[in-house]
């Protein structure tokens, strides 16, 4: 999840540039400016977490927080007034 300075064009445009880098990447949007993915494992997640430094903006918060398949799983989410069905890992890993 990120909070990134869109306060004049060239930060605006460093803001799309890193959010555009999340998509290329497999991350998918879960909120304005949270997104999310799948990693196998912790090395897989530790390659990423590389990569998004690689990519840092030059100003703003950027948070990445990791999850274990079963906190995953146990996430609570609600859309308007009810309660959605909980989200299920990815029973296989797709590269393209």
């Amino acid at each position: 999840m990120f909070d990134l300075p869109v306060v004049d064009r060239a930060s605006s445009r460093a803001a799309t540039r890193f959010r555009n880098f999340l998509l290329d990447q497999g991350f998918e949007m879960s909120q304005l400016s949270i997104y999310a993915r799948f990693c196998n494992g912790k090395e897989q997640y530790e390659t990423y977490l590389r990569r998004i430094e690689k990519n840092l903006p030059g100003r703003g918060e950027v948070h990445v927080m990791g999850f274990t398949d079963r906190q995953y799983e146990n996430i609570v989410r609600f859309s308007g007034q009810s309660r959605g069905r909980q989200r299920k890992n990815p029973d296989q890993l797709v590269l393209f």
